[in-house]
């Protein structure tokens, strides 16, 4: 699991990528998390731009019009910017 400067060299290594960036399709690959991925999601994030990106304790805050998306990297402590042909 990352600690705390994991965490921020993560924001700041994907923040210059998707800031200010729309929207335009959401894959969720495991929606059992510890919290339930809400079904709606892809709909509530479509189309909405990315304002902020932020990080509290270990966790990211990508902050949009309509509300704040909580990421937290796992165990695995990797988030990835991929090409828009991956799957």
């Amino acid at each position: 699991m990352p600690e705390l400067p994991e965490v921020e060299t993560t924001r700041r290594g994907i923040e210059p990528h998707i800031r200010g960036k729309t929207i335009t399709g959401v894959i969720i690959r495991q929606p059992q998390l510890r919290w339930p991925v809400p079904p709606e999601l892809p709909v509530l994030l479509h189309h909405r731009k990315l304002k902020h990106v932020s990080r509290r304790g270990k966790y990211l805050l990508l902050t949009f019009t309509n509300g704040t998306l909580l990421l937290h990297l796992g165990m695995s402590g990797s988030l990835r910017i991929l090409p828009s042909e991956t799957t």
